[in-house]
């Protein structure tokens, strides 16, 4: 079993590596448009990169108001706990900020994945960039 590890860090630090696996799995596999994905708020937030056998291959994004997005792990490192590893970081710099819960867009069909994680989606469901989301939060309480 690979040994995977977190990095956090701000864009400027971590932009090259988490730009490509955005690039590739949000751009390339979901067709979302480029002006959507590149939405100009990545100087804010706080970032995280996930390394496999000294290769990046996912990262998340934690904007200041403690929403979740641009969580994206690339195709060959699906199932291996690396999306968890992500959350549970991102999370967990949510709790150490002070926030009461966190929130995120998912897409319709990653819920399953965000209710392991103790999430609890609600509102209708919508669509953003082509896909269908709804929304989710979690308590940190």
């Amino acid at each position: 079993m690979a040994i995977a590890h977190i990095s956090s860090g701000d864009w400027e630090t971590l932009s090259a590596a988490a730009s490509e696996i955005r690039r590739r799995v949000f751009i390339d596999e979901q067709n979302v448009p480029q002006e959507e994905e590149w939405d100009g708020l990545d100087s804010e937030c706080q970032h995280f990169l996930a390394i496999l056998d000294d290769q990046p291959v996912g990262t998340a994004r934690l904007l200041p108001d403690a929403h979740i997005g641009r969580v994206a792990v690339l195709k060959e490192a699906r199932g291996t706990g690396i999306g968890v590893l992500l959350m549970r970081a991102a999370i967990e710099a949510a709790r150490h900020a002070g926030h009461a819960e966190v929130a995120l867009s998912a897409q319709v069909h990653a819920l399953a994945f965000y209710e392991q994680l103790g999430f609890i989606a609600h509102g209708e469901e919508f669509m953003d960039a082509g896909i269908p989301h709804r929304e989710m939060t979690l308590s940190l309480d």
